[in-house]
């Protein structure tokens, strides 16, 4: 098992920014990918950014040039930071981390981010 803690979020003007970290813990070695998703009401929940042990990114079209990911290993931390928000941001953003051996994803209680216009 693994347990995935966010924290960050909270609210911001538009054009500001916020950063979002999540720790990993329990069953971490068996960890593959991890990002970050985000839920805004009445919607489906959306890949923001993914990175792989590694460190391979991709980040979501609506995203590119303002957010980016990164992570640190040995700290099982994968983090968010978001600069230039748009009110279209706002959203519940929930970390994922991915179980490759089985498919099995984890996921963080969600924290919100909100921007003001």
């Amino acid at each position: 098992q693994v347990q995935l803690v966010e924290s960050g979020g909270g609210l911001v003007q538009t054009g500001g920014s916020l950063g979002l970290s999540c720790t990993a813990s329990g069953s971490t070695l068996s960890i593959g990918a991890m990002g970050w998703y985000r839920q805004a009401p009445g919607k489906q929940r959306e890949l923001v950014a993914r990175i792989t042990r590694s460190g391979r990114t991709n980040h979501a079209d609506s995203v590119k040039g303002r957010f980016s990911i990164s992570r640190d290993n040995a700290k099982n931390t994968v983090s968010l930071q978001m600069n230039s928000l748009k009110p279209e941001d706002t959203a519940i953003y929930y970390c994922n981390a991915e179980r490759p051996f089985d498919g099995i994803n984890y996921w963080g209680q969600g924290t919100q981010v909100t921007v003001s216009s």
